[in-house]
């Protein structure tokens, strides 16, 4: 995503899928850098979308990014599959283009860190959507 005059900065949300919490992250192509932006509780599904909606509107990003757990040996589970099902509704929902980023280790670099204890997870999107901008630099 190189940026000039044809291509403006991009926003992008990125998202750590999980069935009791998700984080959120928010980044630019510019920078190439991210901000962890929130963690929604995914106890209502109603709820865990109005949460989602109100951010893509205040955002208005043109793509949304996913981590997709995998087996350390690159293998899915079934958390690939709720994941992957989780960004392909966000697509049809909004209207977004999204991109799956293999999430195998995003979370275990931060658990180290007692700085990221209760931010976790939207610490974990922000590192999913720098890797999203690294591999497309």
């Amino acid at each position: 995503m190189p940026n000039d005059a044809s291509n403006p900065v991009t926003i992008v949300l990125g998202f750590d899928y999980g069935t009791k919490r998700i984080g959120i992250a928010v980044g630019n192509s510019l920078t190439g850098s991210a901000q962890a932006l929130d963690v929604i509780q995914n106890i209502n599904p109603d709820q865990t979308h109005q949460k989602i909606k109100e951010l893509i509107h205040e955002w208005q990003p043109s793509c949304l990014v996913v981590g997709l757990p995998l087996h350390p040996d690159g293998a899915e589970h079934a958390m690939t599959k709720r994941s992957r099902s989780f960004g392909q509704q966000l697509g049809k929902q909004f209207g977004k283009p999204i991109h799956f980023i293999d999430e195998r280790y995003s979370s275990v670099l931060l658990e180290q860190d007692s700085q990221y204890q209760g931010a976790l997870d939207s610490h974990a999107a922000g590192l999913l959507l720098e890797q999203f901008f690294r591999e497309r630099s």
